[in-house]
This record gives C-alpha cells, sequence and structure tokens, in this order.
C-alpha cells in the first residue's frame, strides 16, 4: 500500500466545536489547547495516515507522551474521520473508550497508551529502532512532549541515544509553555542540539510556521521542533 499523507477532511476552525462536545471534570484545559495548532498541522498536512491506514505497516507513527490533556487529539482524531464524532460527548465516562488518557486498546489510531510523563520519547525510540530492523525505513515516527516532562530522566536517555545512533526517522514536537520547573539555559532546542539532533524553534500557533520546522530536511539527525505558545498560567 502506498500512503500519502493525511486525507484533507475536516477543518481547523471545527475544532473548537469538537472540543466543546468534551464534558466532565479532569478536562486539563490548557494541556489540551497548548497542543492543537500542532496536532492539526501534523495530522492535516504532514502525517501519512488516515482513517484507511490506521492499521497499515508502513504507515507514519504518532506518538502522545503529554496524555493527561487528550482533548485537543481526540477532536483532531474526529475530524479526520479516525474515531466517530458521536465518541466525543461521552469523553471520560465510564464504558466510554475516550478516558482521561488515549487507550491504544481502545481508540483507533493512537499508538500507545500513555501514562506517567517521561515513557513517550523512550517508547519512540524503541518504535523507530523496530521499524528500521523491520524494514519500514519510509516511516516517520512522532512523539508529542510537553516541556515539563523533558526534566525526566528517561527523556535524556533516549534523546542522547537517538542523537548518538543518528534515528533520522524520529521527529520530537516539545510543546513550550513555560512549564518546567528549571528551564533549559539557551532554550529547549539546545538541549536536544547538544545531542546531535537538528532543532528549531518556532510560533506553537503559526501553521505555516509549524509545517515549514515539520518538513525541515535533516538527513542523518532525529529532529525536535519546538512550539511555543503561551504560558499556561
Amino acid at each position: 500500500m502506498t500512503l500519502t499523507s493525511a486525507d484533507t477532511m475536516g477543518d481547523f476552525d471545527d475544532l473548537p466545536r469538537l472540543m466543546s462536545l468534551m464534558t466532565g471534570d479532569e478536562k486539563h484545559g490548557p494541556a489540551a489547547t497548548s497542543t492543537l495548532d500542532a496536532l492539526w498541522v501534523l495530522y492535516d498536512r504532514v502525517l501519512r495516515v488516515s482513517a484507511q491506514t490506521v492499521g497499515a505497516a508502513d504507515r507514519d507513527r504518532f506518538l502522545l507522551s503529554k496524555g493527561h490533556g487528550p482533548m485537543a487529539y481526540y477532536a483532531v482524531l474526529a475530524a479526520k474521520g479516525i474515531i466517530p464524532e458521536e465518541w466525543l460527548p461521552t469523553f471520560g465516562s465510564f464504558d466510554s473508550p475516550l478516558g482521561h488518557h488515549p487507550d491504544r486498546m481502545l481508540v483507533p489510531g493512537v499508538e500507545i497508551s500513555s501514562g506517567s510523563l517521561g515513557h513517550g520519547l523512550p517508547l519512540a525510540v524503541g518504535t523507530a529502532l523496530g521499524l528500521r530492523a523491520q524494514g519500514h525505513s519510509g516511516s516517520a515516527v512522532w512523539v508529542l512532549v510537553g516541556d515539563a516532562e523533558m526534566d525526566e530522566g528517561s527523556n535524556h536517555e533516549a534523546l542522547a541515544f537517538a542523537g548518538a545512533t543518528g534515528l533520522d526517522s524520529l521527529h520530537v514536537i516539545a510543546i513550550d509553555n513555560d512549564s518546567a520547573k528549571l528551564g533549559w539555559r539557551g532554550g529547549l532546542a539546545s538541549r536536544f542540539a547538544a545531542e546531535g539532533w537538528s532543532a528549531m524553534t518556532v510560533d506553537g500557533r503559526d501553521h505555516e510556521a509549524l509545517h515549514h520546522a515539520f518538513t525541515t530536511p535533516h538527513p542523518g539527525r532525529p529532529h525536535a521542533v519546538i512550539a511555543r505558545v503561551e504560558r499556561k498560567y
């Protein structure tokens, strides 16, 4: 099967309506809305996966490490026809497939069941290595993290390994809303660059800047895009 980037069905302007269908407690609104633009550009213009190809062996993979605010993710999946819109009002309710963290066994298109922060990037490294071993060299792996979870030691081990091994199918989107306790001298991109990654910092609300950063060539190196958005508080 030959895959192309995601279908153009759905519209960004419809995402607020889709998100409004999800009510209840523990919505983690800022965690969700901070990711909305990056997720949309990725699924609308870059990621090679659609409702018809979520099970294709050579699909691109997207891993949501910042899983505690999944409303934007669910809204994008619904806009792209990967999950039914009718699921959205059930968000977080008993027997709903849409939990407060995405469950890969219940939600089509979800690659990992996220939990404690700091797991997504190491899992993405393993996914990229596995795809390489299976000969799927054209399958890109994307993982979305938050700036605060980059405090986790597991992430530092993962980014050091990926940089040292030139894992160029691996891409990180880091949503930076100044949630990290200490921050990073020179900005978060400098942490990736120090380990041999290609790294760019862009306005996380500018769709053209995000698309340019997502599609910038980075031969022989993994790639990180730091998407700066408004402060969390």
